[in-house]
């Protein structure tokens, strides 16, 4: 066997800088009206409030950012919906769809 190292858990914090890498692609579907995330051999079904989230995933802003963005947005405590984002963060991470 080779010298390869076990994959890194990315750990998702405030201060992490997400991006889709070049393989994940989010398309909108007309015919269904509803955004996929298209993935090698996989295919995910985000929720709007997801898409948007997603949308801002630009590789230079941070978690932190996009949370104000979306507190703003959606007129919600920023305590409330960190804990969230960070965790679907942490879950896209985990699944390959994100990179931080």
């Amino acid at each position: 066997m080779g010298d390869t190292a076990p994959r890194q858990r990315a750990i998702i914090t405030v201060a992490s800088k997400p991006v889709m890498p070049p393989y994940i692609k989010m398309r909108h579907d007309a015919g269904r009206n509803r955004w996929l995330i298209l993935a090698p051999e996989r295919l995910f079904d985000p929720d709007q409030i997801a898409v948007e989230i997603l949308k801002l995933c630009d590789g230079q802003r941070t978690v932190a950012d996009i949370v104000a963005v979306m507190a703003k947005e959606y007129n919600a405590p920023t305590e409330e919906i960190e804990a969230d984002i960070v965790a679907m963060f942490q879950d896209l991470a985990d699944k390959g769809v994100v990179k931080a």
